[in-house]
Formats: C-alpha cells, structure tokens, sequence
C-alpha cells in the first residue's frame, strides 16, 4: 500500500479521503471550536518551536532557512513523528494547518520531511540528507 501524505487548512471541511487527520501547529488556530476537530489529533510537538516560528513569521524570504532549521528540529526530536508515520505505514494521512500561505507553512515543510522518511531514496528529497 503506498502512503500518502495530502495538506488541508484546518478551517476546509474533512472528507471520507482525508484519512488519518493531525493538527500540526503549536497554536490552536482563532475562531475554531475544539470541537471542530474532534476526529483531528492534535500534535503540537511536531510543529516548530515557537522561536523558530517566530523568526520565520512567515516570511517567504526565509523559506529556505526556516526549512532546514525546521528539518533540524525534527532529527533532533525524530520521536514525535512516531504517530504520524505509523498512520502513513496503513494508508492515507492530513497534515492540517491554519496559515493562510498555502506554499509557505510548516506542513508543506513537514510534509516535504516525511516524505523522505517513507521514502528515503526518493531523489526529490535528497536536500534533507
């Protein structure tokens, strides 16, 4: 069964697709009741730290540095993928998001990390060696 790893705001409605659901940011996202994301698993310690993410700020100039600082984070702290990369071994995961930059986020980041995790000879991915 190939894995798959797909992104959605968290603000977009969930569907039958989206498979395993996890929030991956440190804040809950404004004007979202909790109860919203009750079939969402919250994993607030996958997302950046909250110096990286305030340097970043989401600025598309620091995209490179904010992703390999990031990517740093994650090997230094490699556990708290665990349940991730447990629901991509059975089949289809959502890594939600609140930012309204869809190209400059930490789950693209994530995303883009776990993917080589499940697929560590994947030429695209050879900038996280």
């Amino acid at each position: 069964m190939e894995n798959k790893v797909q992104l959605k705001r968290v603000y977009d409605r969930s569907t039958k697709g989206d498979g395993t659901r996890f929030f991956v940011e440190r804040l809950w996202p404004r004007g979202l009741r909790t109860s919203v994301m009750t079939d969402a698993e919250w994993l607030r310690d996958v997302a950046p730290s909250a110096e990286l993410r305030k340097w970043f700020h989401h600025d598309p100039e620091r995209w490179n540095e904010f992703r390999r600082r990031y990517f740093a984070e994650l090997k230094h702290n490699s556990d708290v993928l665990s349940p991730i990369l447990e629901a991509a071994h059975n089949g289809t995961v959502t890594l939600l998001y609140s930012s309204h930059d869809t190209e400059h986020n930490n789950a693209v980041a994530l995303k883009e990390f776990l993917r080589h995790k499940l697929h560590p000879v994947d030429p695209a991915c050879l900038c996280l060696q």
